[in-house]
């Protein structure tokens, strides 16, 4: 019985291959047709059932419509619009499309276009979507127009999960984000936010966001309690990015931060107190003025360590936490600028503290035996002979300070930028050659990271420095070679970085 249903069976599967071959030579030449045409109708809004609408559907495979709806999301913004032109499954799927990148670059070809006329053309796509399975909704325009209202109203809803608003506007801030805006449904999705040149005020009546991972305010008006409120109702949060928010005097972050991984604070000048509780941070980056207080608590976790602040050094060991195993990178930076206005000024002359003792740093190596990189920035703006304090190793005493040898067996790179003759600067270079026994490469940058003529144009000279700045890089290029180039074991690749003598001559 088995053997003679096979034999009827076949004769079927045949005639279903062949049925199949024609089906696909139709469909072929179907698609060939249409790709000879040209001006296909795209504005109409209806579903009709025109010839041309027949020829379209015969010009597509016939799949089920979620995947032509899965393909079209796939394409990038203006490739999707395109084929909304050309297909009405790809137009009907146009007007839920789940991305929605909206900027300049993307919706204009012409960089100098009116941005009246991109309002509109952001207008008229926002119409015509149905505002059901937005996802990624990014708007990027240089003012809060009147429109903005009604877009958020269409897109961000239940369901999406990355919210991007860039509202340049200067310092105006004229939008101010609505907290109603963030509904159950949509705290109950988004993974991620992104807001510039705005306000946001976070009230109490704000419930949880289960689902946010990663937040960012830039230039954004909100106050340190608004903040700290709404970090408490973010417990899934893992990194936090907070640049030039103007308002914020104090930041806590609270301990039900659990997940909190990477937290960065830069050009927030108003700040004077960070308080973390997030006990397993494992990147802090922070650049700020020199009254910024720092209080990490546990650091058991910390990986990746930048601060770059003025007048850094006579505070790092203070403020620091003294033991961090598992720290991999660490940048400290610690130039001088102008207090008032956290400006840096390149001619200012500064007042070098005799307590400013680079050879301190010892401690980070002690406190963090699995550094791997390190790069400490201490380029000066000026030097000024008639107030340096800061004791040169061609003083009247010479002699390097020792420490106890102590091994650490993972550094393998360190550099310095702005290196100059500073006698602790020297002792704590040659600590290093001598102590970490896995170093191999170590780079001593005298300059100030200043354009050189070799990367200008033919004819091009370097760019013009502080005479005493230029003649203490020489200094520092003539320390190295007295005090540390015989130091360095076969092992360890030295670079030195110095001015150009062509442009520099002194």
């Amino acid at each position: 019985m088995g053997l003679l249903a096979l034999q009827q069976l076949t004769p079927l599967r045949r005639r279903d291959r062949q049925r199949r071959r024609r089906r696909n030579r139709t469909l072929n030449g179907s698609i060939a047709a249409v790709g000879k045409r040209k001006g296909l109708p795209c504005q109409q809004d209806g579903y009709g059932d025109s010839k041309d609408d027949k020829r379209m559907r015969c010009s597509m495979p016939a799949l089920p419509e979620d995947i032509w709806h899965h393909i079209h999301s796939l394409l990038p913004l203006r490739d999707a619009a395109h084929a909304a032109c050309l297909s009405r499954a790809f137009l009907r799927s146009w007007r839920c499309h789940p991305i929605l990148t909206l900027n300049r670059s993307i919706l204009y070809s012409k960089a100098n276009a009116p941005e009246e006329n991109l309002s509109c053309i952001i207008d008229n796509i926002m119409r015509n979507h149905t505002g059901i399975g937005v996802k990624i909704f990014k708007l990027s325009i240089y003012d809060a127009c009147n429109y903005l209202d009604s877009w958020l109203q269409i897109a961000v809803t239940p369901g999406i999960e990355e919210l991007t608003l860039k509202l340049y506007n200067g310092d105006n801030m004229k939008y101010n984000v609505p907290c109603t805006l963030l509904s159950d449904g949509v705290r109950n999705s988004i993974r991620c936010l992104q807001l510039s040149w705005c306000a946001f005020h976070p009230a109490a009546e704000l419930g949880p966001m289960r689902k946010l991972t990663s937040l960012c305010l830039h230039s954004v008006h909100i106050l340190g309690d608004e903040l700290e409120y709404f970090l408490s109702n973010s417990p899934a949060l893992k990194q936090l990015d907070l640049i030039d928010c103007r308002e914020i005097i104090c930041l806590k972050i609270p301990c039900v931060l659990l997940q909190l991984q990477c937290l960065k604070v830069s050009h927030c000048w108003k700040l004077r107190v960070i308080e973390s509780k997030a006990r397993n941070l494992s990147s802090f980056i922070l650049e700020a003025g020199p009254r910024v207080k720092v209080s990490l608590g546990e650091t058991l976790q910390m990986k990746n360590l930048s601060m770059f602040r003025s007048n850094f050094i006579c505070y790092a060991r203070a403020e620091l936490p003294s033991n961090m195993p598992k720290l991999e990178t660490v940048s400290i930076e610690c130039r001088y600028t102008n207090a008032a206005y956290q400006i840096p000024i390149p001619q200012a002359p500064v007042n070098y503290s005799p307590s400013y003792d680079y050879f301190s740093l010892v401690s980070f190596l002690d406190a963090s035996p699995s550094l791997k990189t390190w790069l400490l920035d201490v380029r000066q703006f000026s030097f000024d002979p008639a107030t340096m304090e800061q004791e040169s190793i061609f003083g009247a005493s010479s002699h390097l300070r020792q420490m106890p040898e102590q091994h650490h067996g993972c550094l393998k790179s360190m550099k310095i930028k702005g290196f100059y003759s500073a006698k602790s600067l020297v002792e704590l270079t040659c600590y290093i050659l001598k102590n970490a026994k896995s170093l191999s490469c170590l780079s001593l940058d005298t300059t100030f990271g200043d354009p050189k003529c070799d990367t200008q144009p033919p004819g091009g000279l370097c760019t013009e420095m502080d005479k005493d700045f230029v003649v203490e890089a020489r200094r520092g290029a003539v320390a190295i070679r007295a005090y540390i180039q015989d130091k360095v074991p076969p092992t360890v690749k030295l670079t030195v970085v110095e001015h150009c003598w062509r442009c520099h001559p002194c």
